[in-house]
């Protein structure tokens, strides 16, 4: 049987979160002192602080029109990694296409650090900014 099935669903259903806008589905699968990095110097970057705010940092990049491809779930020994690529495009002609690793650190079934690692920072930062 394979070990940690459980961070495997908490990691899809992260991702069915943000997919569906369902922020209180998302809630529910954070810890409320949760803390979420991400580089850069654009407007969602640095450290959210929070329930409340990994939400509002959730939807800022939801409202940026961001498609979001699950390419693998890698399991650890204290969570998930989700292998992602990220794409978009803004209507005044600014694009977004960026491979990430989004690591979810869970304590007792829930999201407690999200610490997100981009390949191509400087494009994230001007879509963004």
């Amino acid at each position: 049987m394979l070990a940690n099935t459980g961070d495997i669903t908490v990691g899809e259903r992260f991702l069915a979160a943000y997919a569906a806008r369902d922020w209180d589905g998302l809630r529910a699968l954070l810890d409320e002192a949760v803390e979420w990095t991400l580089p850069g110097s654009a407007r969602i970057s640095g450290t959210a602080r929070g329930a409340d705010a990994v939400i509002a940092r959730t939807k800022d990049i939801a409202a940026g029109a961001v498609r979001t491809e699950l390419l693998h779930v890698l399991v650890g020994q204290s969570g998930v990694t989700l292998s992602l690529r990220n794409t978009a495009e803004h209507a005044d002609g600014r694009t977004l296409d960026e491979h990430l690793a989004t690591v979810l650190r869970l304590r007792d079934g829930r999201i407690h650090a999200i610490d997100t690692y981009l390949s191509d920072v400087p494009g994230m930062n001007d879509y963004f900014r």
